[in-house]
């Protein structure tokens, strides 16, 4: 697994063209709020997520960036190590994520704005 700037995202986006598969791996409700255009949104903690990515990806062989809120987010490094895990040959990590991504000033899409988006935690379970 190997990790991205902002530069080296939109680099690697104009490089691979429709080859790179970029999936937010946030929940809906931030994917709708805003995302990296091109992007999907596959959940990183669904069931299914490796297999959804797998067929985004076109198999295991193809490049894939996972990218979640900010760098305080540990979303994206979790999926890239399930993705480099389950057998994924060219994972990145945008380890930046949304914020990271606004800051560059790169384009976005989504019905709100990238910097209002937050990650919250489920809250732990006590018996």
């Amino acid at each position: 697994m190997k990790t991205l700037t902002a530069t080296e995202l939109k680099k690697l986006q104009e490089e691979k063209g429709d080859t790179l598969a970029v999936i937010n791996v946030l929940e809906p409700e931030a994917f709708r709020a805003a995302h990296i255009p091109g992007s999907v949104n596959i959940p990183g903690k669904r069931d299914d997520f490796v297999k959804r990515v797998e067929a985004e990806a076109g198999g295991k062989n193809g490049p894939v960036v996972v990218y979640c809120a900010s760098t305080t987010c540990d979303a994206s490094p979790a999926a890239a190590r399930k993705l480099a895990a389950a057998g994924f040959s060219e994972v990145y990590d945008f380890t930046g994520g949304m914020k990271a991504w606004r800051s560059g000033n790169l384009p976005t899409e989504g019905a709100g704005t990238a910097d209002t988006v937050e990650v919250r935690e489920e809250p732990s379970r006590t018996s």
